[in-house]
């Protein structure tokens, strides 16, 4: 891979932007966002629905990426379409070649399962992750960038009235608003150490993530032993390979265990998936 000594510093300066996040967007733990304001400066409550937090809060971390892109000699550019991968292009200022991609991912804690959180998607493993020189859905071909990063951010949901989210405050009484979200965790890593061998989203080609957050802030993902070229192979076969099972019949590459097996590789490269079921 080219660039490989900005790669590194890229990540070392990831890492140190996104440790003095939550003191950014948070005061005594809670999430400075209270709500929407109109022009009568009545404040309407936020939802507390994944989907409006995360997008949310990456409208208020933005100005904050912005600022520190230009500190390293960045320009970042926005994903066209909604739906390209990633969000962030950092595109270095003296040398245009230079790009990593940063996608900004929320979760939430398990409440059930402690140490645990809900998990995200990691991009999609369709055409331009398996196409390399392909522009579907990507700003840039995958193949032009230098590296691949998460910026992530999992949190607590606060325990409120569901009354609470259909109230109307003045602006006056912006303290007493409750925040829908606390406890602020930031990590920012390449996305192949924290992925792991299950899709993320149902029906759709998404890569998943990891789900112990210990593990996630490490980034000891499934692929964290075998390597990047691991996760690659693995996930550009993944729901495609047909291999056998244990009767004798087809089925398709559902972990890596099983792409280890087909290839004749050691099974110790495998780091196993963190499971919040009990018992494993």
């Amino acid at each position: 891979m080219k660039y490989i000594k900005e790669k590194e510093k890229f990540l070392i300066e990831l890492k140190e932007f996104t440790s003095i996040l939550a003191d950014r967007i948070s005061q005594n733990g809670e999430w400075t966002i209270r709500g929407f304001i109109d022009i009568f400066k009545n404040i309407y409550t936020i939802s507390s629905d994944t989907k409006i937090v995360s997008k949310v809060l990456e409208l208020h971390l933005f100005p904050y990426f912005l600022a520190f892109a230009e500190q390293i000699g960045y320009e970042i550019e926005l994903a066209t379409y909604q739906n390209w991968y990633p969000d962030l292009t950092f595109v270095n200022k003296e040398n245009k070649d230079i790009k990593f991609a940063v996608d900004l991912k929320t979760t939430y804690r398990d409440e059930e399962y402690p140490g645990f959180c809900n998990g995200f998607t990691l991009g999609s493993h369709g055409e331009y992750f398996v196409n390399r020189d392909s522009s579907k859905n990507i700003q840039y071909p995958y193949n032009e960038y230098s590296g691949h990063f998460c910026v992530g951010i999992i949190y607590s949901r606060a325990v409120l009235d569901k009354l609470e989210e259909t109230k109307i405050y003045n602006i006056d009484n912006v303290d007493k608003i409750p925040a829908v979200i606390k406890e602020f965790t930031f990590f920012a890593e390449e996305k192949w150490k924290i992925a792991s061998d299950k899709g993320g989203s149902g029906n759709t080609a998404n890569i998943g993530s990891i789900q112990k957050i210990d593990d996630i802030i490490s980034g000891n993902g499934v692929f964290a032993k075998a390597g990047e070229e691991y996760f690659d192979g693995y996930w550009s076969n993944y729901g495609k390979m047909e291999i056998l099972d244990k009767n004798g019949k087809n089925k398709k590459l559902s972990s890596f265990q099983e792409y280890l097996e087909y290839r004749g590789l050691p099974l110790s490269m495998n780091n196993p998936r963190a499971s919040k079921k009990k018992g494993m």
